[in-house]
């Protein structure tokens, strides 16, 4: 058999109808018999293939079925902060963002010591639910310092910035430098359920807070991120030093 494409272009090839939504989360890929006849490769090749984009995250072995395209993925802040640097987006296609409460609260237990202040010291708060697709992806809130808003008063209106972070930073004058991604599992609140169109009783629901560090070591944004069980939290890291 001569073989005339890779198993990297043949990667390439998918990615792009996965990406594009020609083939969309639970759509079943070709079986590798199908791909080593549309490529006319070997079922190395293919199967090579099959393993990028399973590594990518971008497909799941599922029993009984085979392989299948992956739900959404949730990037971490890693990735958001280099697709708004890229793109001058915080948000990725097919992704919208709904605020749906701005204001000030008191710090609670959770909150106070990632921003370093007292229980019950008056934070400002932003909350949204951002959507993939029309569907609810995820709830979130993120809270501010006094000092964020200071510079940054259009966190204090009821519109999407597209970039808070970004813009708190260039106000600032100071990079963003660090973020800690804390995963937790427990129950839905009331609030929760609503805004995510969860309707059973008791829902687990998957808590992601995220606390962004600037260079000089100042808290920039505490987020609290919350996914029903449905949306799959996945994120690939690179670990090449280079």
């Amino acid at each position: 058999m001569s073989e005339s494409i890779g198993y990297a272009e043949i990667a390439a090839i998918y990615r792009k109808k996965i990406q594009d939504g020609t083939l969309r989360p639970g759509d079943t890929m070709p079986s590798l018999r199908d791909v080593c006849e549309e490529f006319g490769v070997a079922q190395t090749t293919a199967n090579r293939a099959f393993r990028v984009l399973k590594m990518e995250g971008l497909t799941l072995p599922r029993p009984g079925v085979g392989t299948i395209v992956a739900g959404p993925p949730s990037n971490n802040i890693a990735a958001r902060v280099s697709l708004h640097a890229a793109t001058g987006r915080a948000l990725d296609q097919g992704e919208t963002s709904q605020i749906l409460e701005v204001g000030t609260v008191g710090a609670d237990e959770l909150i106070a010591p990632r921003l370093d202040v007292a229980p019950g010291t008056p934070v400002h708060v932003r909350r949204r639910l951002v959507s993939r697709g029309g569907v609810p992806a995820h709830y979130s809130s993120s809270f501010y310092p006094a000092y964020v808003i200071a510079v940054t008063p259009e966190l204090t209106q009821p519109v999407s910035t597209g970039a808070s972070r970004e813009l708190a930073a260039e106000r600032l004058g100071v990079a963003q430098a660090r973020v800690l991604e804390e995963v937790t599992s427990r129950l839905a609140t009331e609030a929760e359920k609503n805004v995510l169109g969860l309707t059973a009783g008791d829902v687990i629901v998957t808590q992601v807070v995220r606390t962004v560090t600037l260079a000089d070591d100042r808290v920039v944004e505490v987020a609290v991120k919350v996914t029903g069980g449905s949306t799959i939290l996945r994120w690939a890291t690179s670990l090449n030093a280079g």
